[in-house]
């Protein structure tokens, strides 16, 4: 297989860091997503206030190819550029999986005819869960 042909040739992991389901914990919005509160008032800013609901049908109108999630916003990124309490980015950000170095991976499997590759998006817990098989055994 040439280095054209193996998806991962840009990689640092390898299919073995990945294949499999891993689960990455309190990594999307949710209702109890942290929004800043106005120290005079004691009250959140009106567009610091959202529903999970609002987060997930945002994150499915991104049109594009990749299935995005809701991750929830920094709150000085809130305060600064008065936005929503949630950002969309594709299911293998590294904002979600914790490092650039598996979101490359997760996204060449994506790309990969050779893997499958499924997410559950768990809103309540903040739970991604992520599974990658090789397409011939899923």
């Amino acid at each position: 297989m040439t280095s054209d042909d193996d998806p991962f040739h840009d990689c640092k992991l390898d299919p073995e860091a990945i294949l499999g389901t891993h689960t990455f914990e309190d990594v999307l919005f949710t209702d109890d997503t942290e929004t800043p509160v106005n120290v005079l008032t004691g009250e959140t800013p009106a567009h610091s206030q959202a529903t999970v609901e609002e987060a997930k049908e945002f994150a499915a109108s991104i049109d594009t190819e990749t299935p995005q999630i809701a991750l929830p916003a920094s709150v000085e990124s809130q305060v600064e550029t008065q936005s929503k309490p949630y950002t969309a980015a594709a299911f293998f950000h590294f904002k979600a999986t914790g490092s650039l170095e598996r979101h490359r991976a997760y996204h060449a499997a994506y790309e990969s005819d050779a893997f499958a590759v499924d997410f559950e998006a768990d809103y309540e817990s903040g739970d991604l869960t992520i599974t990658v098989e090789r397409a011939d055994e899923a």
